[in-house]
């Protein structure tokens, strides 16, 4: 059955299920957790700043997280996504924010890539945590597990101070994601917690926003169409 569908996958897909599925199994997707869900709790080993250290959501109350997944080690998109949100992580620290990478591979797999050097595909220094869900319950738990192939698509969580999942993406294998994007996701998300008010599309905090109301929001709609 699992051979039937390899055709329809990618590449890097069918590598994984020829190497990584022995048994016949029903495949029915994936349903990742959205917003309003309260974020499932987690704990798990993670390389902190080299070391092994346990980790867990409690740590991370009264702060903003972002939890993103990835689907393996030593492999190619995922390494430019992990090193591209480390290297911006004081932008996100300075809103109060922390960030977390997370695969179904072991916390000593973490660390050989963690050492391994960026020109050769590694990580290097990482100023994240990178946690270790190697029995794949964390990435069940908030619904981005393949079972077809035992690895996690590439969602992305934005947690609140509350627990609360404000905002979830998920892309298949082969696509990575932006840091720019999270990072004004982020800020569009506390500017309504704090003002109230509501973020157009393409939103950026050098442009207008919207009072919520029909009356209210005429304001703005005056202010960027005003000439048609």
């Amino acid at each position: 059955m699992i051979r039937s569908v390899l055709a329809s996958v990618s590449p890097l897909r069918q590598i994984l299920a020829s190497q990584l599925c022995t048994s016949s199994i029903t495949l029915a997707g994936i349903r990742p957790l959205g917003p309003k869900n309260k974020a499932p709790d987690f704990s798990g080993t993670a390389v902190v700043n080299g070391d092994f250290k346990t980790i867990s959501m409690k740590d991370y109350k009264g702060k903003w997280l972002i939890l993103f997944f990835y689907p393996l080690d030593f492999t190619f998109v995922c390494p430019t996504e992990i090193t591209a949100f480390s290297d911006r992580c004081a932008e996100f620290q300075k809103l109060n924010t922390e960030l977390i990478a997370c695969s179904c591979d072991s916390h000593f797999s973490h660390l050989a890539w963690i050492q391994t050097p960026r020109s050769e595909g590694g990580l290097g220094d990482m100023k994240i945590p990178v946690l270790a869900d190697f029995n794949k319950d964390i990435a069940n738990a908030f619904g981005v597990l393949d079972h077809e192939t035992g690895i996690s698509y590439r969602g992305l969580f934005l947690i609140d101070p509350s627990g609360e999942i404000r905002h979830s993406l998920v892309n298949d294998l082969s696509v990575g994601r932006s840091v720019d994007e999270a990072f004004r996701t982020l800020k569009a998300f506390q500017f309504v917690e704090k003002h109230g008010e509501v973020c157009p599309a393409n939103w950026s905090d050098d442009k207008p926003t919207i009072k919520p109301g029909i009356k209210e929001s005429k304001e703005y709609f005056k202010k960027v169409d005003g000439h048609t």
